[in-house]
């Protein structure tokens, strides 16, 4: 049987603030928590920063490989943060599947 967290349900999101620097995050719900962002309701950051936009978006992940990926997306420059998410490549440039 397999464990709850490792399930496929995760993904990584980038966000594009209006003043167009970037947030990484991970959630299961995608659409409710960007309505949360322009709420000003789910991070400190994106609050003084809004509206935001999702500019990526990774492939479905479990909760572990989500949350490296989020780690990892956050270390790099921002012009690469996007391929990161997109791709949804950790580290040693293994692509996670499916």
């Amino acid at each position: 049987m397999e464990k709850r967290n490792e399930t496929k349900e995760w993904l990584v999101y980038l966000l594009e603030c209006a003043d167009k620097s970037l947030y990484c995050g991970v959630t299961k719900d995608l659409e409710a928590r960007i309505q949360k962002h322009n709420q000003g309701k789910a991070s400190r950051y994106t609050r003084s920063r809004l509206p935001v936009s999702c500019v990526a978006a990774s492939p479905m992940l479990c909760k572990q490989d989500a949350f490296r990926l989020e780690y990892q997306t956050k270390q790099l420059p921002a012009a690469k943060k996007k391929d990161r998410v997109i791709q949804g490549v950790i580290q040693g440039g293994n692509a996670l599947s499916e």
